[in-house]
Order: structure tokens, then C-alpha cells, then sequence
């Protein structure tokens, strides 16, 4: 007897991804890992007067450090309230910096648009990986540099993921965005356009004053983390958490030798020079 496999709606996940990052308060996480988005910027060595888009914006990380080099930047993510943060922001800063509400997947830009592509832990989060890199690729010129950091599936956030998925599995047919932590798989995507691919492994430490400390400050603002623990019976609540707080004993840095805990979490930065 034969058996139809059936293909993921993407348009669908991608709905409910939307809620999902709509949910919580993103902002409280972005502001922790501001460093990665300077660091990619500087490794890309933006120029100034380039036009940059920063693809999956969130509340403007990747953007204002564009900005800040003097390039004439754009920010897009799905996410209306992120960008409307993430306005404020740039605002704040005296920073000219433009936010559309756009989806990854299906960039509103014409080919060859921007000079540089950047996007930090946010198109790895896309259903489709394939249509976002070719996304990205088609309104880079050629010549030009794509920047991407995004987590590794051997660190702590991918622990992370691991074990919320344990208790809430992702929808079937859809490719981990840990994958896009890896050398193997960007290859795979963008590998015809590449010129040159330069990945370091770097590492963003997220500090809290307890185990404990880091469940609740990602189960109240990280949507995934949010919406993981709303699809549970209390029952099951209760059990993510203890295997969260237990997760964060594992990593902490300081070996449980003060209540305090540092997790030190790797991403794969990478530079692409297109062809």
C-alpha cells in the first residue's frame, strides 16, 4: 500500500508564526543580544552611503547598526509592533532608518536592490528556507554581501529548542531553522551564488540571577517559548520548566558556583560575497 506525503502549508505556518512573534515582548530579548548585530555589521564592513536591508528586523538590532555606519537602511519583518518599536528606537538615536512590514519569503524590492542583505536570528526562523535565501540573494546585487547570524544547533538556544520541542513538537515537514547554524546548510542554499563565504562561531552570553530567573524571563517575553508553555496542561507547564531550569544548570558557565547563571550560547556569524 502506497502512502501521499503531503507538503506543509508554509502560508499557514507562516500565520501562525506571526502570532507567535507577536506575542510576548520580543523587545526584552533583542535588547540582550545588540552585540551580535554590531558584530555582523563590522564583519560585513558596510560602507558608508550603501544600501542595506535588514531582513526579519524584529525591533531594529541589525537596522541601527547599519545606521549607525552610515548606510541608508531598511528594516523589514512581519511583525508590525517589532518595527513601530524598533522606529522608536532609531528615532532616538537621530537615526534615518525606514521599516516595512514585509515577510522574509516574499521580499517587496526589486533585483539587485541593496548593496548589502543582513539578518540576525531572523530569516532562519522563515518556514521556507529555500525561497528566503533565494529572496535575499535576489535583491543583493551582484558583487554584493549578504550577512546572517543565526544559532547553532549544538549550543544552548538549540538545547532550548530541543527540549521545548520534546513537549510541543514543530509542525511535520518543515526544516529546523537550527539548521541555518550550519556551514553545511548555508552552503546548500546559497551555494550558486556564492563568491566568497567567510563563518566564524561566536558566542552571545545571556546572564540571569537564577535558573529559575531565565525560565521566567523567556517563558513571560519569547513568543516560542510563550505560546510552547500556553499549548500545555499544567501538568506539562510544570515539567517544562523544571527541564528548563535543569538545561540552564547544565550550561551555566559558573558551574553552579554562585546563584547567578551565564549561558553562553553560540551563532554561526557569516559574510557572503555574491558572484
Amino acid at each position: 500500500m502506497s502512502t501521499t506525503q503531503t507538503s506543509p502549508d508554509l502560508a499557514a505556518i507562516t500565520t501562525r508564526q506571526q502570532k507567535t512573534w507577536s506575542s510576548g515582548n520580543f523587545a526584552k530579548i533583542a535588547s540582550r543580544i545588540v552585540l551580535s548585530s554590531e558584530l555582523l555589521a563590522d564583519a560585513a564592513d558596510l560602507r558608508a552611503g550603501w544600501h542595506v536591508l535588514d531582513v526579519a528586523s524584529g525591533t531594529g538590532n541589525a537596522a541601527i547598526a547599519a545606521a549607525r555606519s552610515g548606510a541608508r537602511v531598511i528594516g523589514t519583518d512581519y511583525v508590525p509592533e517589532l518595527l513601530r518599536e524598533a522606529g522608536v528606537r532609531a528615532r532616538a538615536e537621530g537615526l534615518d532608518v525606514e521599516f516595512r512590514v514585509a515577510d522574509a519569503q516574499h521580499l517587496p524590492f526589486a533585483d539587485d536592490s541593496f548593496d548589502a542583505t543582513l539578518s540576525v536570528f531572523g530569516s532562519m526562523f522563515a518556514p521556507d528556507h529555500r525561497r528566503t535565501a533565494a529572496e535575499m540573494v535576489r535583491v543583493t546585487r551582484p558583487a554584493g554581501t549578504i550577512g546572517l547570524a543565526s544559532w547553532t544547533p549544538d549550543g544552548f538556544i538549540g538545547d532550548m529548542f530541543r527540549v521545548i520541542s520534546a513537549h510541543v513538537p514543530p509542525p511535520a515537514g518543515v526544516a529546523s531553522p537550527l539548521l541555518w547554524g550550519t556551514r553545511e546548510h548555508l552552503n546548500d542554499l546559497f551555494g550558486g551564488a556564492i563568491g566568497k563565504a567567510e563563518s566564524v562561531e561566536r558566542t552571545c552570553t545571556f546572564r540571569f540571577t537564577s535558573a529559575e530567573d531565565f525560565v521566567v524571563f523567556f517563558r513571560r517575553w519569547y513568543g516560542p517559548t510563550l505560546k510552547a508553555f500556553e499549548a500545555l496542561d499544567e501538568a506539562g507547564r510544570d515539567q517544562l520548566a523544571a527541564e528548563l531550569v535543569d538545561l540552564a544548570r547544565r550550561w551555566d558557565r559558573y558551574r553552579g558556583a554562585e546563584s547567578a547563571v551565564a549561558l553562553p550560547s553560540t551563532y554561526l556569524q557569516t559574510v557572503l560575497t555574491l558572484r
